[in-house]
């Protein structure tokens, strides 16, 4: 009988070596908690619309189409032969009547004046539309 042996009771013991996994999964579960509680925090619906500091002056004649929140549509032109802007029904009366003032006045260019709460598609479909017509000078009004 050996020393040793005398001293633990006679039996070997086994070292464990396994790697106690347990605190990973806790802290890994935290994590996840905090990920899925986060992203709704922010909403990403709501755009803070950047302003303009200095723009150029719009020029003394051009036609101006206004959209508003509403999706209603305006168009009329400013400058020396002011016509007063008109309410149209629906996209396809703007352009009509855009495509007559572009034949009355060809060199006025178009001011596209969108509300915060416009859609962006509308306007960029306003903004195509007037450039397939020939209208080579389309602005945007800023605040």
């Amino acid at each position: 009988m050996s020393f040793s042996s005398s001293l633990r009771g006679g039996r070997k013991r086994k070292f464990k070596s396994e790697i106690n996994v347990v605190p990973y999964i806790d802290v890994m579960l935290v994590l996840l908690i905090i990920f899925m509680v986060v992203p709704p925090a922010n909403s990403p619906s709501v755009i803070n619309l950047p302003r303009a500091e200095k723009s150029a002056l719009p020029p003394d004649d051009y036609i101006q189409i206004v959209l508003k929140p509403n999706a209603s549509l305006s168009i009329g032109v400013n400058g020396k032969n002011t016509v007063a802007a008109e309410d149209v029904p629906d996209r396809p009366a703007v352009l009509r009547r855009l495509r007559e003032l572009h034949e009355a006045n060809p060199e006025y260019p178009v001011m596209i004046a969108g509300d915060r709460e416009a859609k962006y598609d509308d306007v960029i479909q306003l903004i195509s539309e007037a450039k397939k017509m020939g209208i080579n000078r389309v602005g945007l009004a800023t605040n």
